[in-house]
């Protein structure tokens, strides 16, 4: 059960395409966002939909993987953790974020179209 502690898997659509470092010594750092959806139907049974953003960030052979293969909009399925972090910015405010650190990705196939 340790290994389920701190464990996420997201299925959703990328909202951009991935934005990618390579760091000193030739690791490679890919950011990128990925919306999921849920829809429920309401108390007067109308159909809702609730999008959420998600804040990803892949290392290195991942983060190849994901510039190599990630554009806007595409379908992926997502296994991470969580990470916190915070930084001041410009004016000093203390700023807060939250992402998931993407360990595994998969690339769900398009739809054919007919």
């Amino acid at each position: 059960m340790y290994a389920l502690k701190n464990k996420v898997q997201l299925i959703g659509n990328l909202g951009n395409a991935p934005e990618v470092k390579t760091l000193d010594g030739g690791k490679k750092m890919a950011r990128f966002s990925l919306a999921t959806n849920e829809t429920y139907r309401n108390a007067k049974g109308e159909k809702i939909t609730e999008t959420q953003w998600h804040n990803m960030i892949a290392w290195g052979k991942v983060a190849e993987i994901a510039e190599k293969y990630l554009t806007k909009g595409k379908e992926v399925v997502v296994e991470g953790k969580l990470v916190n972090r915070n930084y001041t910015d410009k004016e000093g405010n203390k700023k807060y974020i939250t992402e998931v650190q993407v360990n595994e990705l998969l690339l769900l196939s398009e739809k054919a179209k007919a």
